[in-house]
């Protein structure tokens, strides 16, 4: 066949068009030609308008045989140059990229740095001699491959994996790190097409094994219930969480946990250890409305939480899949199982990359749809446009994320891939991409700027929180001394030691209060604010501010006494609030009958006179009364105030407390904190929890404390466990 190619295309798009030619049984000629015939755009987008073309006709017929493309390598190769070839088209494109890779080189070898990603792959090393002076494809390219294919990348999330993929490469694609990814996609297909089905089980034609560990060849799972350890098998799938506990022989039948039902359910972290001590921070726990308990399961580590970490994020992001469907209401089955398609091949692309990355495991919301716009704000826009484009897939096209399943033998006998296949000529669709491609990428551009923001702001919050206990305590007083240099003004306005502010701010409290202005001093407040902050950004006075801590220079021996002072005065502020609060009660429940008459009557005479004269005059005589008692300073008026206060202190230090007795927890207090029922006490009712005598003298619990109200008035005290 003759192969004439336009003018201006750069080598590798040359070498692509006639590759796909040659794959389409057609010549170059004969695409351009057939591209023209419906092209109408600009001329600028001509060219990379024409890779496009061309690639999503090609891709057509390879993902018909995805399986056996991928196994003979041609898949790799030639969806890498396809991405090479959509982001230089041209001679120019070509030309300018070049420029811009010698700039960068240059740019790194005048300025050389050390700095290692934390999340470098496995290849970061061999890297460089791998890829030296090699052609890279970039972000763009690899997400616009990902619209067309979600083998490699969904459209979604492509941007988060492709930085994921490329931590180690300066956000470069090389071509061996592109082809081990799709090598162990593969392997990990037929990992998963190897495990065996639950125990006792009949899954659903639609159901598939996504993750399966406990089994001899992988690592342990345990499940803890109450003081107990069984070990056995743990399998996730697109529906439920099975666990089958070992046997003598072989498994017990599976215990299910169903994540598609709409019902209130959640997975969380948690610590186990022995005994029921959380020493081990390795264990997830299922809790549903359906449980009486979680459900406890450990993946037991040497070092650190990383299984428990994956499990989590899998489980988690099975359980959004179905809330999504439930919430958006997708009650089509090829809808449906389009999603559930998605789903399956993020969860495999995320282990295909922890293989890739075995001693640094990759964040898994970079792989997974779900978890990762769970979490952001506006990521319910981008499940918003997701929803809407599942209106118009194109579940026959063979290049769907049900189709690329049904090819590589995942979905061997799901209905909705069987009603699939009857699906549209290759004349009538060419690409797979959803119909809202741009509202998508916007809303996925806002959520990956608004990602990049949080996770700015979580960094510098994370330099604070590794102070320690000694080092906070000085930032806090730092940060509060604005605070305490604004106590001393207002003093000196209470004291009268500034006469014109004194006037001025008495008279401007008695306007706000009489006018009820009230709601229009806060609005002033609040701009004068607003005009402050307006200011500093204006002169960008945040960015020029740091707070500098002066910490004194402390032996060990210092340090360790100044900690001990500190955990003395926390604990006394303790005891502090402890015997407060139970005077409260004291006062409450009448355990201290004079002290009980004495605020009854108190509290009487305020209902009174809040009920007969009006709250603004009220605020209003407290104003004058505050300043009037301040306005003549002397000696007479001091021994007042001091005699004031002494009585009312001698008064709250005569209120006895109700004796607090501290016992252990066991299954009995538990059950009996768990009963709600009414206590009488002194002829008024309260709502507290009751706990059966087990004495001669009424017991009562509330809120955790026993309480005897028979016994007679005691000092205050405070037991300590």
């Amino acid at each position: 066949m003759a192969q004439t190619t336009p003018p201006h295309l750069s080598s590798i798009t040359n070498d692509v068009l006639q590759r796909c030619a040659l794959r389409l049984e057609t010549t170059v000629a004969g695409l351009v030609e057939e591209f023209e015939g419906g092209w109408k755009g600009d001329e600028g987008e001509y060219y990379r308008k024409l890779v496009e073309y061309c690639s999503a006709k090609t891709l057509y017929e390879m993902c018909k045989d995805v399986e056996q493309t991928i196994r003979e390598g041609t898949f790799s190769t030639l969806t890498f140059d396809m991405m090479l070839a959509w982001e230089s088209p041209t001679l120019d494109d070509e030309q300018s990229h070049m420029e811009c890779v010698a700039k960068e080189k240059e740019e790194k070898t005048s300025n050389p740095s050390n700095k290692q990603d934390d999340t470098s792959l496995f290849y970061s090393d061999i890297m460089p001699l791998l890829v030296n002076n090699k052609p890279s494809a970039g972000e763009n390219a690899f997400v616009w491959l990902g619209s067309l294919v979600p083998l490699v990348a969904d459209f979604i999330n492509g941007r988060f994996t492709f930085e994921t993929l490329t931590a180690s490469t300066e956000n470069r694609l090389h071509f061996p790190a592109y082809d081990k990814f799709l090598e162990e996609i593969k392997k990990c297909v037929h990992h998963l097409q190897k495990q065996a089905t639950p125990r006792n089980v009949d899954m659903a034609d639609d159901e598939f094994i996504l993750h399966v560990e406990g089994t001899a060849t992988s690592q342990r799972v345990i499940r803890h219930i109450g003081k107990q350890s069984w070990p056995g098998r743990l399998t996730l799938t697109n529906y439920a969480l099975y666990f089958e506990a070992s046997g003598s022989l072989s498994y017990e039948d599976a215990v299910k946990l169903d994540l598609s039902k709409d019902i209130e359910q959640s997975i969380k972290p948690v610590a186990t250890g022995p005994f029921g001590a959380p020493l081990f921070d390795k264990a997830i726990i299922y809790e549903s409305a359906e449980l009486d308990e979680g459900f406890l399961i450990e993946f037991p580590e040497l070092t650190s939480s990383t299984r428990r970490d994956h499990w989590l994020a899998l489980v988690n992001e099975i359980m959004l899949l179905h809330k999504f469907l439930a919430k958006f209401k997708v009650d089509s089955p090829l809808q449906a199982w389009e999603m559930h398609a998605r789903t399956i091949l993020g969860i495999i692309r995320l282990h295909a990359a922890r293989e890739m990355l075995r001693i640094s495991p990759p964040n898994p919301k970079s792989f997974l749809i779900f978890a990762l716009f769970d979490e952001l704000p506006t990521g319910s826009n981008v499940l918003e446009e997701l929803a809407e484009s599942l209106k118009t897939v194109k579940s026959g096209h063979p290049c769907s994320a049900s189709s690329i399943l049904r090819n590589v033998n995942v979905a061997q006998a799901c209905i909705p891939c069987a009603e699939a296949e009857v699906g549209p000529k290759q004349s009538e669709i060419t690409s797979n991409q959803p119909e809202n491609l741009s509202a998508l990428e916007t809303a996925v551009e806002q959520v990956r700027e608004e990602a990049k923001e949080i996770n700015i702001a979580k960094a510098t919050a994370d330099e604070v929180k590794e102070d320690g206990i000694g080092d906070s305590a000085l930032v806090l007083l730092e940060l509060v001394k604005p605070f305490k240099s604004a106590l001393p003004w207002f003093q000196e306005i209470i004291g009268w030691e500034r006469p014109a502010t004194t006037v001025m701010v008495i008279g401007s409290l008695l306007m706000v209060v009489y006018k009820e202005w009230v709601g229009q001093a806060i609005a002033g407040l609040l701009l004068w604010m607003v005009l402050k902050m307006s200011r500093a950004k204006k002169d960008k006075v945040g960015k020029r501010t740091k707070f500098v801590v002066l910490t004194p220079d402390m032996t060990t021996v210092d340090s360790m006494v100044a900690a001990r002072h500190g955990m003395n005065t926390i604990y006394d502020v303790l005891q502090l609030v402890n015997v407060s609060l139970l005077k409260i009660w004291s006062i409450w429940l009448a355990n201290a009958p004079k002290h009980t008459d004495a605020v009854i009557t108190a509290m009487i005479g305020c209902a009174v006179i809040l009920a007969v004269i009006p709250l603004k005059y009220i605020i209003m005589i407290l104003v004058l009364s505050t300043f009037a008692m301040t306005l003549k300073p002397g000696d007479r008026r001091d021994k007042r105030n001091q005699m004031g206060n002494r009585r009312l202190k001698g008064w709250w230090d005569s209120i006895p407390v109700i004796p607090v007795e501290v016992v252990q927890t066991s299954e009995d207090t538990r059950e009996d904190s768990r009963q709600k029922t009414q206590v009488t006490t002194n002829g008024g009712t309260a709502g507290h929890r009751h706990r059966r005598p087990t004495t001669t003298n009424t017991q009562t619990i509330v809120h955790g404390l026993l309480l005897l109200p028979s016994v007679p008035p005691m000092p205050p005290y405070v037991v300590k466990p």
